[in-house]
């Protein structure tokens, strides 16, 4: 397997972002918050070896990786993955 050569950066739209989505969900379903929250976590993980196997972004420079019903956008560089916000695959973007 090949060595994380990236380090996993949240902006706080990104935390933001995720914080609501669990809120909301947890609100009526505790057990599918924290499945929710360990796929997208997980999922996010997986960035850090593998940066570029998800398509390009909308917005020039972003990549697009979907978990379930949400998308996460990021951003690569040499150095960082940056998780620029976790939407819901409806919402309207950018």
């Amino acid at each position: 397997m090949p060595s994380n050569a990236h380090t996993l950066k949240w902006g706080n739209n990104a935390r933001n972002d995720f914080r609501k989505i669990i809120e909301f969900i947890d609100e009526v379903n505790p057990p599918a918050a924290e499945a929710l929250a360990e796929q997208i976590l997980e999922s996010v993980d997986r960035l850090l070896t593998f940066p570029l196997s998800y398509r390009s972004g909308r917005e020039p420079g972003t990549r697009e990786m979907p978990v379930g019903k949400y998308v996460v956008i990021y951003t690569v560089s040499e150095t960082d993955v940056f998780i620029f916000r976790l939407l819901h695959s409806a919402q309207q973007w950018p």
